[in-house]
């Protein structure tokens, strides 16, 4: 049988007060872009500790909260993961067809991936599809992937409001994470998330995102 208590966080503002503070943060999330030449700068572990805890407020089917973040900073471990990375990713841009490698052609990509030992943070973020809990026995969760990506956006949008950039990094397949990273059978690798400051050269492309009469319909 469920607990409850009352709600006591929720904060409620004048409707003008709203309409500023989500123009504000839409203004926030537009300046947002996905960076591939990074600094090596070092960033305090306490912010990419914050921004994961952000992202563990995500909502989850029957908050089951089936995610884990394991946030890499050791040179060792980078190099690992870039070596690994490259290895599939070369092997994707050799057998991908051609519709995909033209859809990728605009953004620059190709199997070379430096950002991964020169950002200062590589975040494997890892799907539980299931986890044994000491009295009970395994114990299924539900709608993992929703979850997951919806813990990784807000993982996201805390990077970017606290200063940094990002690049979801996903090399197919993705399997040799839980080898690096020492992650259990039960966890599927979900997305690597390269963080840090872009460099002072950094250049994105010029794309444009869609408007939102093209991504909305009102009823």
């Amino acid at each position: 049988m469920s607990s409850f208590a009352p709600l006591t966080s929720y904060r409620e503002y004048p409707v003008e007060e709203m309409c500023r503070r989500a123009q504000e943060f839409n203004q926030e999330m537009q300046r947002r872009r996905t960076v591939r030449q990074f600094s090596d700068r070092a960033v305090p572990r306490e912010i990419i500790a914050t921004a994961i805890e952000t992202a563990g407020s995500a909502p989850s089917g029957a908050h089951r909260q089936p995610w884990h973040f394991v946030a890499v900073s050791d040179p060792a471990v980078k190099r690992r993961i870039r070596v690994a990375a490259e290895g599939a990713e070369q092997e994707f841009y050799r057998t991908a067809p051609a519709e995909w490698l033209q859809a990728l052609e605009p953004l620059g990509t190709d199997e070379h991936k430096p950002y991964l030992e020169v950002a200062p943070w590589l975040i494997g973020i890892f799907a539980e599809r299931y986890r044994n809990e000491e009295n009970e026995g395994r114990m299924t969760n539900y709608y993992v992937m929703e979850s997951v990506g919806i813990a990784t956006g807000l993982l996201i949008a805390a990077l970017h409001h606290a200063g940094l950039a990002t690049l979801t990094h996903t090399p197919s397949p993705m399997g040799f994470l839980n080898q690096v990273l020492d992650r259990p059978s039960s966890e599927k690798a979900f997305l690597l998330l390269v963080v840090g400051y872009p460099a002072p050269d950094a250049r994105v492309p010029d794309i444009r995102r869609r408007p939102l009469e093209s991504i909305s319909s009102w009823r």
